[in-house]
């Protein structure tokens, strides 16, 4: 009995051929686009493995509302730490976003009113490229950014 136990663990993986879920003799069968999704992070920090590389092209660079820009930090400290080390803060001027390791400028088409812009940022930071779609509205005193794939949304409170 002892050795049959043994031998089902063997058995199943047997059962399962090769790692590949088609078989090779498939007809019609195509291969999967590979799926690169990374996390935001609150201090715009370049996503990890499989975030894209490469140039990324840049549109004329819309001004950013007056009501946004200044000095933001996700925690207290962000707004005070002489010591470099304010990884929640964000510096937003006329044409970008500064986070601790990155930056970001518009591209392509983005909206905007007194309080809000909205559209495709691109992004430079630790050697790495990429687009994403941030949203940042000034709310009840308080800076909402959003960002979507994946959908993530930090509070900042202006310094």
């Amino acid at each position: 009995m002892k050795l049959f136990l043994a031998l089902i663990p063997i058995a199943a993986l047997a059962a399962c051929g090769s790692g590949d879920p088609v078989a090779n003799n498939a007809a019609n069968t195509s291969a999967l686009p590979e799926i690169e999704q990374s996390s935001p992070s609150p201090s715009g920090a370049a996503p990890g493995q499989g975030a894209p590389t490469g140039n990324v092209v840049t549109a004329a660079v819309t001004e950013i509302p007056a009501d946004i820009r200044g000095r933001w930090g996700l925690t207290p400290r962000d707004c005070t730490s002489p010591l470099g080390d304010a990884k929640g803060l964000l510096v937003i001027n006329a044409t970008e976003l500064r986070f601790y390791e990155s930056r970001a400028v518009p591209a392509g088409d983005v909206q905007t009113s007194a309080n809000s812009i909205s559209g495709d940022f691109a992004f430079t930071g630790e050697g790495q490229n990429w687009t994403r779609h941030v949203t940042l509205e000034v709310r009840d005193g308080q800076l909402v950014r959003t960002e979507r794939d994946p959908i993530a949304s930090f509070t900042y409170v202006r310094c």
